[in-house]
């Protein structure tokens, strides 16, 4: 290796940027994208903290109107915020021209969504469950409130009777109205867990196929690194060739100095 070619490797940069990566793209409107899926994401995991917190009061001596209708509110919020996520996952996910950074973006998002969808729909099924313990139990109690008593004495009992009846058939009526009221919000749950059934089957297609993606580019990583840490040892035997070649020549000039004044002194002498 001649010394030109030795000074062209040691005058080249020896530290990597993320920006020299010829796969490297700053889009700002990718960042801005993926920055709100991931402001997102972080209201979504609070939403199904809080829905938990209500669920674990169903079925509890703490469980009341007010607990239902707050667990049914956060499931309709969560699962329209999950619907919009799901749109936007989609969208970055096929964003076109990324680069390796963005695509452990990209995939960050997709398994972050993927558990926070997972861990709901679990909630789901538990107050799905919950509730259906609930309405049950509320209606076999109704169905023994009006089911008729044993026949004490003729006039007298049905006059007693009578009395109840009318007395306790408005509550009858609002226990029942209830009742087909909370049947009727855990068919809405059912059905929402239906529709994110399919929401979640995409998302596992997308995590999928990312994580095939991120084996790619690992293995490339992998190359890259490589190839760096190849360069950087020609790099430093070039470095060492030129300091010995440069000892060597320090070393000949000093034995031709000598040599030539040992000459000079024997002309001058004879």
């Amino acid at each position: 290796m001649s010394f030109q070619r030795s000074s062209d490797l040691e005058a080249q940069p020896t530290t990597w940027r993320r920006e020299d990566d010829p796969q490297y793209a700053d889009d700002p409107e990718f960042r801005d994208f993926a920055q709100q899926l991931s402001d997102k994401l972080f209201a979504l995991t609070r939403n199904v903290a809080r829905l938990s917190e209500q669920i674990a009061l169903l079925g509890t001596k703490r469980e009341t109107a007010r607990v239902r209708e707050r667990v049914h509110e956060i499931i309709d919020d969560t699962s329209s915020s999950l619907k919009e996520i799901g749109e936007g996952l989609k969208k970055i996910t096929t964003w076109p021209d990324v680069g390796p950074s963005q695509k452990f973006t990209q995939a960050k998002l997709n398994r972050e969504f993927k558990a926070t969808l997972t861990e709901f729909q679990q909630l789901q099924r538990q107050a799905i469950e919950k509730e259906k313990a609930s309405a049950s139990a509320a209606r076999a109690a109704l169905q023994d409130q009006t089911s008729p008593t044993e026949e004490r004495s003729g006039f007298e009992q049905q006059q007693e009777q009578e009395v109840l009846r009318l007395a306790n058939q408005e509550e009858v009526d609002f226990q029942e109205s209830l009742i087909i009221e909370r049947e009727s919000e855990i068919r809405n749950i059912e059905q929402s867990v239906g529709e994110l059934n399919e929401l979640f089957r995409d998302v596992a297609h997308m995590v999928h196929e990312q994580g095939e993606q991120l084996d790619i580019i690992s293995e490339n990583i992998e190359v890259t690194h490589d190839a760096s840490r190849g360069a950087h040892t020609n790099l430093v035997q070039a470095n060492r060739y030129q300091k010995n070649a440069r000892s060597k020549a320090c070393i000949l000039l000093i034995i031709l100095a000598i040599v030539l004044t040992i000459i000079l002194l024997a002309v001058f002498v004879d």
